[in-house]
């Protein structure tokens, strides 16, 4: 039974919580600017918690989706699902499951945000099988990453985002799409040979240069958030730090080539602590001023 637990634990991806992190940061920077740097105890846990359980029910169903396709991919043959030692009914029972106990964390926030969770499931259930239809599957992750954002304004607020929340939306799609496309960029050879599409095959030989345009957007919708809320110099601080890490990213692929694109991809949990930190020290910074 524990051998079958620590299975478990590696199908949705225990082991590499950086999944985790790269939802968690948007949502973190949601709640602070919705609450003016004060969110209650109980919405911080139910969304820290939900994000954990739904990363886990999208790594369920992305390994389902993909079953096939991964023992074709160096990086991804080793996979519990794919190599057999869970089978697909065990798959589609923990996606089912997690979904479920995501669902009972929402139903204990307002209707407002219950409304938008429908949303969330459908994006987070149907992202692993865009890569077989369009070439842009990056914008679908983009999007259900980034759902927590008005998600996690309507539970502290009531009320749907004003325009600062939609473009707080808006960046966390933007980098997304650039940091999956790093990840993308380490399987291209293989997904060209099996047929899937991505970002990284889209943008070919022009991939460095979209995805620092797509970093550069990244960064000015975040300073309008900041200008729209009326953040200050230690936030604008921040996007200044990030700003350096994604220099190193671009660094790194540069010196290392497409092999360097997890190191990359990996280094964005920086960028999104750096930037949770410039907004928890300005309220707080504020709170000791007042």
């Amino acid at each position: 039974m524990i051998e079958k637990l620590k299975l478990y634990a590696l199908f949705i991806r225990l082991d590499r919580p950086i999944g985790i992190y790269l939802l968690l940061w948007p949502t973190l920077w949601a709640l602070w600017i919705a609450s003016n740097g004060a969110p209650s105890l109980l919405i911080l846990f139910l969304f820290i918690t939900g994000v954990t359980v739904m990363r886990s029910a999208g790594c369920a169903i992305n390994d389902f989706a993909d079953r096939d396709i991964d023992k074709h991919v160096a990086r991804t043959q080793d996979r519990p699902l794919t190599s057999g030692k869970i089978s697909t009914k065990e798959a589609l029972g923990i996606f089912v499951i997690l979904s479920l106990i995501a669902f009972l964390l929402v139903l204990q926030l307002n209707i407002q945000t219950i409304a938008l969770s429908t949303i969330a499931i459908l994006l987070a259930a149907s992202y692993p099988f865009m890569k077989r239809y369009h070439s842009m599957p990056q914008v679908h992750l983009g999007a259900a990453f980034g759902w927590s954002v008005p998600m996690s304004y309507t539970a502290v607020t009531g009320e749907l985002p004003p325009l600062a929340g939609w473009l707080l939306f808006a960046a966390t799609l933007l980098w997304t799409i650039a940091y999956d496309t790093l990840y993308a960029i380490t399987d291209r050879v293989d997904d060209l040979k099996i047929g899937v599409k991505s970002t990284a095959i889209l943008f070919g030989k022009h991939d460095r240069l979209i995805i620092a345009i797509l970093q550069l957007l990244t960064v000015a919708t975040l300073f309008s958030v900041g200008w729209l809320t009326q953040l200050g110099w230690i936030y604008y601080t921040s996007l200044l730090i990030g700003s350096v890490f994604f220099v190193y990213q671009h660094w790194l692929i540069q010196k290392h080539g497409d092999k360097a694109g997890l190191r990359a991809f990996l280094n964005n949990n920086w960028f999104g602590f750096i930037v949770f930190l410039g907004i928890f020290m300005h309220f707080q910074f504020n709170t000791l001023t007042l």
